[in-house]
């Protein structure tokens, strides 16, 4: 069986309602005019993860073949 922890629950449990009433209090607290520049910074974050990650795995893949080539 599965075991679901409470965070796994909770997040399962939001529905459409409640992710519109997040937007509503992010809006109110933010204001319109910052939401943008908050999602940009967010597009720019993920995509610099994402090349980070890619980085790793290119590093990672370099030492695997080295390995495999000095080995005797």
């Amino acid at each position: 069986m599965f075991a679901i922890n409470d965070a796994q629950f909770v997040l399962a449990m939001v529905g459409v309602q409640e992710l519109l009433i997040i937007l509503f209090i992010v809006l109110i607290l933010f204001g319109a005019k910052k939401i943008p520049d908050l999602a940009r910074g967010l597009g720019t974050a993920l995509r610099e993860f994402k090349k980070a990650t890619k980085d790793i795995d290119i590093e990672i893949d370099d030492v695997k073949s080295d390995e495999l080539q000095n080995k005797p």
